[in-house]
């Protein structure tokens, strides 16, 4: 009875045994999903890191990922290179960063992104230029089936499926941010002026969708706030935001350069501070940052007569903060951009469920810029 008993007992661990193994083979299975089968899941799930079994320093076997981003010449891209090594040192993968010249290199853009598709990658990072300069580029890939994840401002109009997920600040979002800050340091002046005055805006370009975004965040929060306190307002300057009133309380003037130029940005700002009712100036990203403290070199307003503000970090403009001429600034975070675009490109490589990641956006001052989680997202 007992031999008969252990037999019985024998039996039924062996089918347990079996039927485990069994559960970890459909388990493995899924990756063998192919590279178009790419679908959204909650952002939740794309941010979660450090659970991903993919972590860990191990290689993963995808190839090489290609990261084609829009320059070298601001310190906020190699920031976002920096976060982009990290990641590709804790997933195990190799990655190539590349970016034109300058932010009006469309066609050199265009070429970088031509020769990752011809290598046939498993993924492809992207920050366009101009998603119409890679429109014949995106299909390309999209029809051998290479997805591809968009960062920083992403790859706004690209045909449906093409894009995976994003990698970005919520731009829009974060000029409204600097809206409302900034409306906090001019509020009292606009109410007490005894004549019409003039706010500036300082924008790059009118073609990337992240600066747009910012600038148009930015004059869109001003202007209700304005209005709700019962003053008018009239937008002037560069037709993609002019929508002028006559007669109003406030101008909110839009000046951008005529090409992507140190020089004709510090133009810019100089006729702005030059204008006798202009009260404050923001500049939305790095560049026109950087012309308006050059602008001011030799005229002295800023911090003076002319509250400015200022998007993102480098050196010049943490500086132009702490010494007062600037009242504040936006960053993002660079290096979660690249961190999260390299995470997204893996997971999207391996057949893995992906969508849109916000990486974020804070307002600092020389009160705050020291804080830990604020000095974590300046760069030099």
């Amino acid at each position: 009875m007992k031999k008969k008993l252990l037999s019985i007992l024998m039996a039924t661990a062996l089918v347990a045994s079996m039927t485990a193994g069994c559960g970890n083979s459909a388990s493995t299975e899924t990756k063998s999903e192919t590279k178009a089968g790419t679908e959204a899941v909650t952002k939740e799930d794309t941010t979660k890191g450090s659970e991903d079994s993919s972590k860990g320093g191990e290689e993963t076997d995808i190839g090489k990922i290609y990261l084609v981003s829009k320059g070298f010449q601001h310190q906020f891209w190699q920031a976002v290179l920096q976060g982009a090594e990290d990641a590709a040192k804790e997933y195990g993968v190799e990655i190539d960063f590349q970016g034109p010249d300058n932010e009006s290199a469309y066609a050199q853009q265009v070429q970088q992104l031509n020769n990752a598709i011809n290598n046939n990658p498993a993924v492809i990072g992207l920050a366009a230029l101009d998603t119409e300069s890679c429109m014949d580029s995106i299909k390309t890939a999209q029809a051998a089936g290479i997805p591809i994840v968009g960062f920083d401002s992403g790859v706004p109009g690209a045909p449906e499926g093409a894009i995976v997920a994003n990698a970005s600040t919520d731009n829009y979002a974060a000029g409204e941010l600097a809206g409302e800050e900034t409306y906090k340091l001019i509020k009292d002046k606009i109410s007490s002026a005894s004549g019409p005055v003039r706010i500036g805006v300082m924008s790059q370009d009118a073609t990337a969708e992240s600066i747009i975004n910012r600038g148009s965040g930015f004059v869109d929060k001003m202007k209700a706030l304005i209005e709700a306190d019962g003053k008018t307002v009239s937008v002037e300057g560069h037709d993609k935001w002019a929508n002028k009133t006559d007669g109003a309380d406030v101008v909110i003037e839009v000046v951008v350069p005529a090409s992507v130029d140190a020089s004709l940005s510090a133009i810019d700002a100089q006729n702005l501070l030059n204008k006798p009712d202009t009260i404050c100036i923001y500049a939305s990203n790095q560049f026109s940052g950087e012309g308006l403290v050059n602008g001011d070199a030799n005229i002295g307003k800023l911090g003076k007569d002319v509250i400015g503000v200022a998007f993102d970090s480098g050196a010049q403009i943490k500086g132009a903060i702490k010494d007062g001429k600037l009242a504040g600034a936006i960053t993002q975070s660079p290096i979660q951009i690249g961190y999260k675009t390299v995470e997204l490109c893996v997971k999207a490589a391996k057949g893995e469920k992906v969508e849109d990641v916000d990486t974020g956006c804070l307002w600092y001052t020389a009160e705050n810029m020291d804080d830990p989680e604020i000095a974590a997202n300046l760069y030099d």
